[in-house]
């Protein structure tokens, strides 16, 4: 699914008209028959919730009501409302309440999905927007961590007591899982929020280059040294240091990192007395700092000043729930960094990623929105702008058709090289080898052979899920010359 929506009619018939079309459209529903009961899911599950479509004239609680009721919780989820009556004064009530689009009953289908993609679609910018410039001023919080995920909920639950102390936390996880994201956010939602956050990675820094990157050295200290440098611990004071990779520090370097977590001040090299810092020390990991300790590659009491408050980031295929939010996200993201009209995503495209493994994690379905949005020439990504997933994923087929050739001899580029086809095994097929309609005789027989075998011959149910009487279909068997398909459960 691409998303849950929250559909609150008093309606029956409306509930179940709109259940039907947006599960048609790839969402999720729930349903809500009132607006007392519409906010109370909306404070319960409001990160489940990525869109309300909200009736306004209901009794009790109406429309109008549960906007304003929303507005004072904080609850900024996007809501489309729907009228009976289509009164120019309710629509602009209702989106000065906070709205973001209306629709008039009964709706058309084409019409609501317009709208439920570009709520989504708005909703996703701004909320990208948002957590962009909170991450630059350092004030990203747990609550732009938003995640359906189970495993991810108790890591978010146990960071924010993180956030609460200064205590060292060492965030393990595969590469790409957003551990830096994490860090942000526990400083975020500290009392360091807004103060610098320094980000080292240490598998980077050229190994006699540690020391001076992270301590500082004085002008002249060595060969190059022509301007004073203060040193990460230094840039970080009255802030965070986050430490990415600290399996990769040298084993020499990780002895004057400990003394300056233990002392709280460091040597800058060629410097004649010590510098003071404050800092607050988050470390992370790809790797198991015990197996390296064990080899005898990571300082032992170092290990233990460092895991003072481990947590574990699951790796995004152990929390496939989170896909649909952040492909919107990143879609929307780098589709208005490229100047790209894109609705969404397919429903079948959407399908393909949220099944498809990840083995490099959050970066690597950011990169391969990236080149989906870069290659769509239409107005939605669909599985064809994801081929390389596509060939990884049982039942995607990738298909590369030949190059055509040019007058010269030569080969003609070609505009689509790569083309993407999602078979389902219970496709029918409408037309012949040659292009034209088959006999309705043939699908009938077609249709009540997939029947059988899919119900084990079971005549009672076949007839019932078809629809006819079982005397009705023991005459199409004979007419359609299936009798013999029917199998021995018979009843």
């Amino acid at each position: 699914m691409s998303g849950t929506i929250l559909l609150v009619d008093d309606d029956p018939v409306q509930r179940r008209l709109l259940e039907a079309m947006v599960r048609r459209f790839g969402y999720d529903s729930m349903v809500a028959d009132g607006g007392e009961a519409a906010l109370a899911l909306l404070r319960a599950e409001a990160d489940r919730i990525d869109l309300v479509i909200l009736d306004l004239m209901m009794p009790q609680v109406d429309g109008l009501a549960v906007l304003a009721r929303m507005r004072e919780a904080g609850i900024d989820t996007p809501v489309i409302v729907q009228t009976a009556h289509g009164s120019i004064e309710a629509v602009v009530t209702a989106m000065r309440a906070g709205a973001i689009d209306f629709v008039v009953k009964p709706v058309g289908a084409e019409r609501l999905q317009v709208s439920i993609k570009n709520a989504i679609r708005v909703d996703t910018l701004e909320h990208e927007i948002r957590t962009l410039r909170r991450r630059a001023s350092g004030t990203l919080t747990f609550k732009d961590l938003a995640s359906k995920s189970p495993d991810m909920g108790r890591v978010i639950r146990l960071a924010e007591r993180a956030a609460r102390s200064t205590i060292p936390v060492l965030i393990e996880g595969e590469s790409g899982v957003g551990k830096e994201v994490l860090a942000r956010a526990i400083q975020g939602s500290s009392e360091r929020k807004g103060r610098p956050f320094v980000t080292v990675n240490c598998g980077a820094i050229p190994e006699n280059l540690v020391e001076s990157t992270l301590f500082g050295h004085e002008k002249g200290a060595f060969t190059g040294a022509t301007d004073r440098h203060v040193g990460k611990f230094v840039e970080a004071s009255g802030g965070t240091l986050f430490l990415d990779e600290i399996g990769e520090l040298p084993l020499d370097a990780q002895v004057k990192l400990l003394r300056a977590i233990q002392e709280g001040e460091v040597d800058p090299v060629g410097a004649k007395k010590s510098v003071r810092v404050d800092i607050r020390l988050i470390s992370a990991t790809n790797k198991s700092l015990l197996d390296l300790v064990k080899e005898g590659r990571f300082r032992e009491d170092l290990y233990y000043r460092l895991n003072v408050f481990p947590m574990t980031l699951p790796p995004l295929r152990a929390r496939r729930e989170d896909i649909p939010d952040l492909a919107r996200s990143f879609l929307t993201r780098f589709a208005a960094e490229e100047g790209k009209r894109l609705r969404g995503i397919a429903a079948e495209a959407m399908a393909l990623v949220t099944r498809y493994d990840w083995p490099g994690n959050v970066r690597q379905l950011e990169n391969a929105l990236f080149r989906a949005v870069v290659l769509a020439d239409g107005d939605e990504l669909t599985v064809t702008e994801f081929p390389q997933i596509a060939a990884h994923v049982e039942g995607f087929e990738v298909r590369i058709p030949p190059l055509a050739a040019a007058s010269d001899g030569m080969a003609a580029p070609i505009r689509e090289l790569v083309r993407v086809e999602v078979r389902d095994p219970h496709a029918m097929t409408l037309v012949d080898d040659a292009g034209e309609a088959r006999k309705l005789e043939e699908l009938e027989a077609e249709i009540i052979r997939f029947a059988l075998r899919h119900y084990r011959g079971h005549m009672s149910e076949v007839s019932r899920r078809l629809g006819i009487g079982r005397s009705t279909l023991y005459r199409k068997l004979k007419d359609l010359g299936l009798e013999g398909e029917t199998g021995d459960a018979a009843a």
